[in-house]
């Protein structure tokens, strides 16, 4: 260990963040790096626990104490081998994880933890500066083939790894471009699009193919085709159905998925075409219904296009400041979280019902909802209604950012007769199998809507046993 008593000797600094009326005003992203200086005294932090709990807290079991202490000794490029032997993609999570390894840091207890984050983005974009990250080909090719449908972040990790391996992987996306929900999901003011696409560059010198524009399951690319075609078929469509309000007034025009209106500004940012009827919140009153990541990025595009004002109304309670007896350590403290879109202006409400959509001439003009509050019953949350809280919020713009069901059934899924579980998802065994042999399910089509570091976790588990279906044993660390 570098410096014994660094965490007694420094304080927690997080990066800068460009000023809010400049940043409003473009899709770049928000965040500084902090200087190379400081960021060793930011690793001389870490304490190299006896047991380290920011592993057990990150989904990828990263060995955050070994990289922070190669960065206090200034050896980066070990300190970028130990980060990408559990992280396919630390560029991707650098910039869009919640950290919850932060949550598990021991110092954490009585003290802010570790820049875990911040190191790990800038370990990884020191070795794209000085080279260290070049395609790596495959020393021989198995003869294998494997068909990976989705390109999002699980379908990306399942692809780099079973083509490390020497398999010939194809990856198919419906899109017209590679990425799934990094490329159309996440704003490029917190993942810059040319980041995603200098990782699909050197995947596709090391040998992966990608298919755009195809719709698995239909034509040539139909279930009986791709089970017949390839040796094994890695479902990783993500979960696509989005959570709806079904109340009064929801036919009327302005009200919106959350996902249908950030892919078409990210098509913007891509100087794209735009075919389908345009969402624009500019000059708009805008309420944004759901209190996640997808509220909150609706909240900073709605701003950058211009919308007169913003509201986000959220149905459970208001998140404590600071950890409480229900979020002991180490387990990730579900504090309230004030992003950086939040920081621009928005007017945000908790235990907020939506009742009934109101309009003229077929378009939403008004929301009437109700203030709720919520009770223990027999170990169980109950939301009650309180009379005389009713209210009507004048509106030009509704985005429902309430999460996701589970994938769509219709076709490919239903097509290859795989079971799905008691929430939609598709059923996999231990080994990532389906009920159907040779077909696997990896990321939130099967575990649920998820964060992007758990879906690359899982494309990375996925590959192995994959592998191993298609060889009798792997090498692949999962």
């Amino acid at each position: 260990m570098g410096k014994i008593t660094g965490f007694k000797e420094y304080k927690r600094e997080n990066p800068e963040k460009r000023d809010i009326k400049e940043r409003i005003k473009d899709y770049r992203e928000i965040y500084y790096r902090l200087p190379e200086d400081k960021l060793k005294i930011q690793a001389a932090r870490c304490m190299n626990c006896g047991t380290p709990f920011c592993n057990w807290g990150c989904p990828t079991e990263n060995i955050i104490p070994d990289w922070n202490d190669f960065v206090y000794r200034n050896n980066w490029e070990k300190a970028f081998e130990r980060l990408t032997l559990t992280n396919s993609f630390p560029e991707f999570t650098g910039r869009v994880c919640p950290a919850i390894c932060e949550g598990a840091c021991t110092l954490g207890v009585n003290r802010e933890p570790v820049s875990i984050k911040e190191i790990e983005l800038n370990i990884i974009e020191k070795a794209f500066k000085e080279g260290w990250i070049k395609p790596n080909l495959p020393k021989v090719r198995t003869g294998k083939k494997v068909a990976v449908i989705g390109s999002g972040p699980s379908g990306l990790s399942t692809a780099s790894e079973l083509n490390s391996v020497g398999h010939s992987v194809t990856v198919f996306e419906r899109e017209d471009e590679i990425g799934g929900l990094l490329r159309y999901g996440i704003p490029d003011f917190k993942l810059e699009k040319h980041i995603l696409d200098r990782r699909i560059n050197i995947m596709k010198e090391e040998g992966v193919e990608f298919r755009t524009n195809i719709y698995a399951g239909r034509g040539k690319y139909s279930a009986d085709e791709l089970i017949k075609n390839f040796d094994a078929v890695v479902l990783t469509g993500g979960s696509t159905i989005p959570r709806d309000l079904k109340i009064q007034g929801r036919e009327l025009k302005g009200i919106h998925f959350a996902v249908d209106f950030l892919k078409q500004q990210n098509k913007r940012v891509a100087g794209k075409k735009l075919i389908e009827e345009e969402i624009n919140a500019k000059g708009k009153v805008v309420v944004v219904i759901g209190g996640g990541d997808t509220g909150s990025d609706c909240i900073g595009t709605s701003i950058r296009q211009g919308a007169k004002a913003v509201y986000q109304y959220e149905l459970m309670p208001r998140q404590p400041l600071v950890r409480d007896e229900t979020m002991p350590w180490p387990t990730f403290p579900r504090t309230l979280k004030v992003t950086t879109s939040h920081e621009e202006g928005c007017i945000r409400e908790w235990c907020i019902s939506t009742e009934k959509f109101e309009g003229k001439d077929g378009w939403v003009k008004s929301l009437q909802g109700v203030k709720v509050k919520w009770q223990k019953e027999n170990g169980r949350r109950k939301m009650t209604k309180i009379p005389g809280t009713e209210f009507n919020q004048k509106v030009d713009m509704v985005l429902l950012a309430m999460g996701f069901l589970h994938p769509k059934h219709e076709g490919l899924l239903d097509d290859m007769g795989v079971e799905f579980d008691a929430s939609g998802n598709v059923k996999t065994d231990e080994n990532y199998m389906t009920s159907k042999k040779g077909i696997f399910a990896a990321g939130d089509m099967r575990r649920g809507q998820s964060l992007v570091v758990w879906a690359l976790k899982e494309g990375r588990k996925a590959a192995r046993q994959v592998d191993r279906y298609l060889m009798g044993e792997t090498s692949l660390r999962g």
